[in-house]
């Protein structure tokens, strides 16, 4: 029999290995505690035949492989076969949710998701998809605050927060969080360069003033440094090939707005230019987790991504990135 349970990881994160792995995909899909499986299975013993556990046990893994080949509707549907058999089963309603984010229906996956949640309101799996389906909402707000909580009991998962944070215009947080992760020895390698970046801030401002002028973007940029005017700056230093200048004020763009995607694709693509491909890696990796819905946004960053591991020669990074691309 099944043991319904969520995944110890995001089901099946592997799809592409879905048909050799059958004989294994049952367990991996099994509750983590043996004891809420045992509580479980009795109640479903006395209301549902044997039968109908077996219907249940092979639509929820038919669902699974739907789900693995990119059906989601499909899977949606065995799903839901699954939730007249056994109502409100927290597998499913997790399930439902995935397939629904999958699809960019985000109100039915926000829904199916807490009610989920409200099944087995700890479960780690749970709470970070529901981050991720805020964080696509704009909610991010909602986001934060299920992401705090998961940081009280997993301290190393706070990290998340400070992207959130920016991307809820509250930087003195961002700011104050990289602080104390800095403190407690938990900030990796683009943490450590986002918080440079923050901290430029005000030099940046001053060096601005000691800058030459010597066209119109500039100019405009260095009287107005708002994002409009840096947008258009930067790209015609990217059509122009102006790689140093590029680099600049790029570099500049990080520490005004630590949130805006096309300010890291842009740095990157200028230390990519100039070689400087690891920090290429970091600058861009940061950048890519303040895009939301932007598919072609989304494959250039794949593509500066490529060149920058081409250029380090990380073979297994480069597959990777190829076939995203793809």
């Amino acid at each position: 029999m099944i043991i319904q349970n969520l995944h110890k990881k995001e089901t099946l994160g592997e799809y592409k290995k879905v048909f050799k792995i059958l004989p294994f995909l049952l367990s991996f899909l099994f509750f983590t505690n043996s004891q809420i499986y045992a509580q479980d299975s009795l109640v479903l013993e006395a209301s549902v035949s044997e039968k109908k556990l077996i219907e249940f046990e092979q639509l929820f893994f038919d669902a699974i492989t739907s789900k693995a080949i990119n059906n989601h509707q499909k899977a949606i549907q065995q799903l839901e076969e699954c939730n007249t058999i056994i109502p409100d089963d927290k597998a499913v309603l997790f399930e439902l949710s995935k397939n629904y984010f999958e699809l960019k229906k985000i109100p039915e996956a926000t829904e199916y998701a807490n009610q989920a949640l409200t099944k087995d309101p700890e479960n780690l799996w749970i709470r970070e998809h529901l981050v991720k389906v805020y964080r696509k909402s704009g909610r991010f707000d909602k986001a934060i605050e299920i992401q705090e909580k998961i940081g009280e009991k997993f301290p190393k998962k706070r990290r998340e927060l400070a992207f959130l944070y920016l991307m809820n215009n509250e930087r003195s947080k961002a700011k104050k969080l990289l602080n104390d992760l800095e403190k407690a020895k938990l900030l990796d390698g683009r943490l450590r360069r986002l918080k440079n970046q923050l901290e430029k801030v005000n030099k940046i401002k001053r060096s601005i003033k000691k800058t030459i002028v010597k066209e119109d973007l500039q100019t405009a940029f260095n009287k107005d440094k708002s994002f409009k005017n840096l947008t258009s700056l930067l790209k015609q230093l990217e059509k122009n090939k102006s790689n140093k200048d590029l680099l600049l004020y790029s570099e500049k763009g990080l520490g005004l707005f630590p949130a805006q995607p096309l300010v890291y694709l842009m740095n990157g693509i200028a230390l990519n230019n100039t070689k400087q491909f690891k920090k290429a890696i970091e600058t861009l990796k940061n950048g890519i987790d303040f895009v939301i819905d932007d598919r072609k946004m989304e494959q250039k960053f794949y593509v500066e991504l490529l060149k920058a591991y081409k250029g380090t020669g990380d073979t297994k990074n480069i597959n990777k990135y190829q076939k995203k691309i793809k």
